[in-house]
Parts: structure tokens; C-alpha cells; sequence
């Protein structure tokens, strides 16, 4: 059965559209709404006759704007169905092949990503960067620390967390893996120690082997960090950096207390270990006050501590915008390992950014309320379909870290994708194998697709887990970016 938006739903999302003509305005503000996902895709738009009255505009605005809908390849006409949304080229126009090698079709449900579509505001962001790109365009276009303005508002993000910090401090990079890697050149050489939490995100771990250095594994408990265990791991490895992530941990979503913040600063300290804080979650606090209430950034405690941040997922991953935050005596070093890997990020995604973080009050409450919806749709549907897996609902992040009756997370991905699921096993966030009880489950997609997945998840697991032979099952090749 097709999804329908009813008309007074439209009407509350489009508000006050510009009217100079109506009918250019509505199909804009339509396009946006299908664009960044508020209105989904194949869903059945309202009749003239009821947009009409629910917009209280001539059936002229209405018929005119679903014409230039459907020109514009945001629309088709069904005969006896009415109007459904599309988008140019398609659903699939927005995966890579490398993310969803093969032919994949309209029906599959990719889990792997966990990241999710477009915030509402991305588009108007973009059109007031434009206006300020003139003023770039007289200049060489590089800047290996950062546009300026983005350096000064990511310096004053920090300040309001309670980490004073000058933009100076701050380098702007292509995303956060790209903060990793520049850090990792920086701050190791070949055959160094670096600990780093196992589960942990696969990607980030690899920019440190790339470097050449030796990882040195700290278990990530389903209920928390072991900070007596990561301790004496530090002692007795005299690690040079230690990679942590402290702001729901990705996968298990995990958040670090300011009492434990305090805790682990002391013992970095007493081996003199420089702690590197990936914070790509940060902004995701989903339980409701928590936004407020955050802990400080672990570098309140530690004055040594490089900070990674990223857009990706308070944003959008299509910026492809991260940055480091660092102590001003550690700047230098990485701009000389950064100006190896690249000369600087782009400057209108930069300017689009800094105009985004100006609007966070506006932006960032509206990309909550979409991963609450997600989150406790996947929740509910787990609990009903999958009621033996076990998981903890975190206060914020993007994903669930399920814990399977058995060691079967990796046959049960093997034969979700047969059934049209994508979703990632435990085996690839560890660092030295195992965790094959484990499943992540990112909650990003809309809320029915995440049901329907769970539906597919379930009966894959009752395939598997019923299935007395039992075959090896290899996972496909997928590249994981988030």
C-alpha cells in the first residue's frame, strides 16, 4: 500500500512560502520537502482539490506547482492514482557503488550507513553561502587551516561547551577520518603504540595502522568503559596516543560522565599519553534535556588532548566537512602532516557550515526529532519481532549495538542481505576479532523502513539460528563510511 502525506501536513510544512508567483513558491518549498526527505519518496501527495483548501489558494497555484513538479522530475502522475513523489535519476541516484555494490534495486534497505539524509535548512544554508562566495573569489581559494569565518564559530562552539579555545586552534578537514589521518601523521610513527577502544569505528582505526602504527585494543563493555582496565592497559603499554570516543560511543553508543572524564584525564596523565577525543556524535544527545546538560569535552580535562569533530552527522555527510581541535603548540605539526594528504577543505561547503552552526538552534532540535522517531520505531519493532536479542537504548548517536542468543551476527547480515537488509556485523568494529554475538542497527532510515527491516532481520535470524548445518557465512565486501 503507497504512503499518503494528507494536505494539512503539507500545509504545516511548506508555512509561509513565497508567493511572488505562488506556484513558483509552493513547488520550491515542495522540492525541498522531498529533497531532504521531510516528504518521502513514492508517497502520494494530496488532490488539488484538498492542497487547495488546506493552503487557502487558487486551484490554479496548486495544478501549476504540481506541473512544475513533474517537469522537474520531483513528481509523477499515475493514472487513477494521483501524484507521487520521485526525485532526477531515481533512488538510487543517491548511493555510490562502492557503498552498494550490484544492481541493489528499490527494495533494499541499506542499514550499513549509519548516517542519515539531510537536516531541513540545508538548502536555504546554501543559498546564503553562495552570496557571501564573491568575496572568496579573488583569493587563491586555499586554506589549510580553515575559512576564517568556520574557524571562529567551531572556536566558539567550544567555548560555549566550557573548553576556551582561539580559532587558531581549530583545522578545518575534509571530514573526520580526514582528521584522523592528519593526526595520525602527526602525532605516531611506524610501530608506535595507539590504544583504542574495540568495538570502535573500523574506519578511524585504520588511518592509524595506515600510519604505521601498532593498535593496542581496550574492551568497551556493553554496559560502559572498564576505566580500571583501560588504566593499567595504559601503564603497561606506554601507548603514544590513546583514540577514544566519549560522546556515544560508536557502536555501542555509549556516553562518558564528568566524573569518569576526570577519572580517565588522570590516568592519561600519569603514563603521558596524548588522548585523542573523536566527538562526531556529540551533538546527538536525544533523551530530552540532555543537549543542555552535556559533559564538557574530555580536553577540559586533559590539556594535552587533540579533539576530532565532524558535520557528518549533526548535519549532513554531503558537506564532507570535520575539523581538529588542538593545543597551539600541536598547529604547526599538523598543518605540515596535513599539506601531505591535501591543501584545505572547500571553501562554499565551509561557508555553508559556518552559516549552518549559526542556525543550530533552529537546525539541530528539528534532526533530533528525526532520530527519536527512528530510534524508537527500531526499538519497538525489535522488541516485538526480535524479543531474544538484547541491546541497551542509548541517550543519543545513531545506533544500536544488539547482542544475538548466539554467535551468529555474521550469518544472520549473510542472509538479511538475501532478504533485502543491509545492516553490519560485530566482527567489523573489532579490532582484533570476535564479537560475532553483535549487530549494529543504526536507526537513521525512516521510521516504516526500519520496521520493515526488522521484519526481514527477524526472519533471517530464525533462518539461521534454526538451521542445524549451519554454514560458514562470509560478509559481503561493503565499504562502511560511518
Amino acid at each position: 500500500m503507497s504512503r499518503v502525506v494528507t494536505a494539512q501536513r503539507i500545509a504545516s510544512l511548506v508555512g509561509d512560502f513565497p508567493r511572488s508567483p505562488a506556484y513558483v513558491g509552493l513547488a520550491d518549498s515542495l522540492r525541498v520537502l522531498i529533497g531532504d526527505g521531510r516528504v518521502g519518496i513514492d508517497v502520494r501527495l494530496p488532490s488539488e482539490r484538498e492542497l487547495t483548501s488546506a493552503l487557502d489558494v487558487s486551484r490554479t497555484t496548486v495544478t501549476r506547482a504540481y506541473e512544475v513538479l513533474r517537469e522537474s522530475g520531483y513528481a509523477e502522475a499515475r493514472r487513477g492514482s494521483g501524484t507521487f513523489t520521485t526525485v532526477p535519476g531515481g533512488q538510487r541516484r543517491a548511493h555510490d557503488r562502492a557503498l552498494m555494490p550490484g544492481t541493489g534495486g528499490r527494495d533494499v534497505i541499506d542499514l550499513n550507513c549509519a548516517a542519515h539524509s539531510a537536516p531541513p535548512g540545508l538548502v536555504e544554508a546554501y543559498q546564503r553561502a553562495t552570496e557571501q562566495l564573491p568575496a572568496y573569489l579573488g583569493g587563491p581559494g586555499y586554506f589549510p587551516l580553515g575559512v576564517p569565518e568556520l574557524q571562529a564559530r567551531i572556536a566558539a562552539a567550544y567555548d560555549a561547551r566550557g573548553l576556551p579555545t582561539a580559532p587558531e586552534q581549530v583545522m578545518v578537514t575534509a571530514g573526520a577520518l580526514a582528521a584522523a589521518s592528519v593526526v595520525a601523521q602527526a602525532f605516531t610513527a611506524p610501530g608506535e603504540r595507539v590504544v583504542v577502544e574495540s568495538p570502535t569505528y573500523p574506519n578511524a582505526t585504520q588511518a592509524v595502522r595506515h600510519a604505521g602504527a601498532r593498535l593496542v585494543p581496550a574492551a568497551v563493555d556493553p554496559d560502559g568503559w572498564d576505566l580500571d582496565a583501560l588504566a593499567a592497559t595504559l601503564r603497561q603499554t606506554s601507548p603514544r596516543l590513546a583514540y577514544l570516543i566519549p560522546d556515544f560511543q560508536n557502536p555501542t553508543g555509549h556516553l562518558m560522565s564528568e566524573a569518569q572524564r576526570e577519572a580517565l584525564a588522570a590516568a592519561l596523565a600519569r603514563t603521558r599519553t596524548t588522548v585523542v577525543a573523536d566527538e562526531a556524535h556529540q551533538a546527538l544527545a536525544l533523551r530530552p534535556g540532555l543537549a543542555e546538560a552535556m559533559p564538557p569535552p574530555l580536553a577540559a580535562y586533559a590539556d594535552d588532548a587533540i579533539t576530532i569533530g565532524s558535520a557528518s552527522k549533526s548535519y549532513w555527510g554531503g558537506l564532507r566537512l570535520g575539523w581538529v581541535r588542538a593545543p597551539m603548540a600541536a598547529v604547526e605539526r599538523l598543518v605540515q602532516a596535513r599539506i601531505g594528504l591535501d591543501l584545505g577543505a572547500p571553501v562554499l561547503e565551509q561557508l555553508v557550515l559556518a552559516d549552518l552552526m549559526d542556525h543550530a538552534d533552529e537546525v539541530l532540535p528539528l534532526h533530533r526529532e528525526r532520530l527519536v522517531a527512528g530510534r524508537d520505531a527500531l526499538v519497538a519493532a525489535l522488541r516485538e519481532h526480535l524479543p531474544s536479542w538484547r541491546f541497551r537504548v542509548p541517550d543519543g548517536g545513531l545506533a544500536l549495538w544488539c547482542e544475538l542468543p548466539e554467535a551468529l551476527g555474521t550469518a544472520t547480515t549473510v542472509e538479511a542481505e538475501r532478504r533485502g537488509v543491509v545492516v553490519a556485523p560485530g566482527p567489523v568494529f573489532a579490532v582484533e576479532g570476535g564479537l560475532d554475538r553483535y549487530v549494529r542497527i543504526p536507526w537513521t532510515a525512516a521510521p516504516e523502513d526500519l520496521t520493515e527491516a526488522v521484519r526481514r532481520l527477524a526472519a533471517a535470524w530464525e533462518h539461521v539460528s534454526t538451521d542445524a548445518a549451519r554454514p560458514a557465512a562470509r560478509a559481503a565486501g561493503r565499504v562502511m563510511v560511518a
